[in-house]
């Protein structure tokens, strides 16, 4: 009967040190940061399907800013074939590749939306209008993913190199850390400007 119970009394001995070494915390932590880097990837995807339809509202009025719609219409393309899964984040090139791309096309929304002062109809098309609260509000959800991006990042960092989930992470799994998004451009740190004098 002793015999019996020997390998399950084994078992649970062992798997009260084991959890302390991140055993279970660290896969938890590592994919709580991918979900986050999905949901940055998400609002700038958003974001991106927003852009065809504000060219061509832009277009219908502007059609001498052919230069300006094809950068940011380039810009789109770019940014929307660069990808980095979960198994990325561990690559800062592949993440700051990526950040350029996105903050690349950020420019060229601003550049879109500042032509707007030349064309007074154009601000108040109620398409236009549309289009402006939406980006708006998607400059705000890509600022909050980055955010919690960035919080799960260093929850996970810092799980893998503190005691005793350091132990796990290095026997179990050769956790590496993963890459913060980093504001990498002029003016990074602010959303791209949205502005159609509009003074209500």
């Amino acid at each position: 009967m002793f015999r019996q119970f020997a390998p399950v009394a084994l078992v649970a001995t062992l798997a009260v040190p084991l959890a302390g070494c991140g055993v279970n915390s660290i896969p938890t932590a590592e994919e709580n940061a991918k979900a986050r880097w999905a949901d940055v990837q998400n609002e700038y995807q958003r974001r991106a399907d927003l852009i065809p339809n504000l060219v061509s509202t832009v277009q219908g009025y502007a059609k001498q800013e052919r230069e300006v719609l094809t950068q940011v219409t380039q810009a789109r393309a770019q940014a929307t074939s660069m990808q980095v899964s979960g198994d990325d984040l561990t690559d800062p090139a592949k993440v700051e590749a990526y950040q350029a791309a996105q903050n690349t096309l950020g420019g060229t929304i601003g550049r879109l939306l500042s032509i707007t002062e030349n064309y007074p109809d154009l601000k108040s098309n109620a398409n236009f209008m549309a289009l402006q609260s939406q980006l708006e509000g998607t400059e705000n959800r890509i600022t909050i993913a980055r955010r919690d991006y960035n919080q799960a990042v260093q929850d996970y960092n810092t799980r893998i190199r503190t005691f005793p989930d350091a132990v796990g992470a290095k026997i179990f799994y050769g956790a590496k850390p993963m890459t913060p998004f980093k504001a990498t451009a002029t003016n990074a740190e602010s959303a791209p400007r949205v502005d159609f004098g509009n003074t209500n």
